[in-house]
């Protein structure tokens, strides 16, 4: 098996490519799954104030025997913290929850540009990430309005913005925009949650290069150069989707998989949610 590449962020801190998620894992799951997924050989978590497992995610890297500096865990600010002051707050609870000395990335987990606080929320995260708590700050399901707001308006360009994104919504405005800022794209729901797996261009790919069909997909986004975090509570499915370094797909495959883009969003629109 090959090595999980790594990219490197605005921050000049280098992310795995590949990493894992907890979303809608429940806390009682949640620390077995993330020792599962360490051993299988994961170094990056993505957790989420939201996803109410913070605590158990931090349990799981304490216990894993792996030193802290090799694992790279991410959570984000939930809606309901916008503002510079609650910006601080929350990140001061998700680190009590996390207790693991220090926060990889910390994201904005939705823009929310109904509160209209998004860019006094950054400012927020740019303090702690001049003050050293968090490595790397960005944010998540942003707009390429939103993005040049924060630009426009703070100086201050996102690492990240992890979004939703999988070959049936593949973003490729978003995306372009975020090669023009200098921005890595981050895909969540990186398997279309499942909806494009029985996909006959995918499952003749699959046939190809002797893989399953998540795995080609997985290995997509890698090809593209997406960062992207799949989600399972299965020990065989967590192992499966982290075998995807020893192929590559071919011009025509990525060309072959561009073509299933549909506009097919699974989760909420940025400017619908609140």
């Amino acid at each position: 098996m090959g090595t999980n590449p790594t990219i490197k962020l605005a921050d000049a801190v280098e992310i795995p490519q590949l990493g894992f998620g907890v979303y809608k894992v429940p806390p009682e799951q949640t620390e077995t799954s993330v020792r599962t997924a360490i051993e299988a050989g994961y170094r990056s978590i993505d957790t989420a104030t939201l996803y109410r497992n913070e605590r158990e995610v931090g349990a799981a890297v304490r216990a894993s025997g792996v030193p802290r500096e090799e694992l790279f865990i991410t959570t984000k600010l939930w809606n309901d913290a916008h503002g510079y002051d609650e910006a601080l707050r929350a990140f001061e609870w998700s680190a009590r929850e996390l207790d693991i000395g220090y926060v990889d990335l910390y994201l904005i987990h939705w823009p929310v540009p109904s509160a209209d606080r998004y860019v006094d929320t950054w400012r927020a995260l740019g303090k702690l990430r001049e003050e050293g708590g968090v490595r790397a700050i960005g944010v998540s399901n942003f707009e390429p309005e939103h993005l040049r707001r924060l630009v426009n308006e703070t100086g201050v360009t996102p690492s990240i913005n992890q979004v939703e994104l999988h070959p049936l919504l593949q973003q490729c405005e978003l995306r372009a925009v975020h090669a023009e800022l200098g921005v890595v794209t981050e895909a969540w729901a990186p398997l279309t949650r499942g909806r494009v797996l029985d996909d006959a261009t995918i499952t003749g790919l699959a046939s190809k290069h002797g893989k399953t069909p998540g795995q080609i997909v997985l290995r997509w986004h890698l090809d593209i150069g997406n960062v992207a975090i799949p989600k399972s509570v299965t020990p065989a499915r967590i192992a499966e989707n982290f075998d995807v370094f020893d192929f590559t797909l071919d011009a025509e495959d990525v060309e072959a998989i561009g073509a299933l883009d549909r506009n097919g969003r699974t989760g909420a629109h940025p400017n619908d949610m609140s």
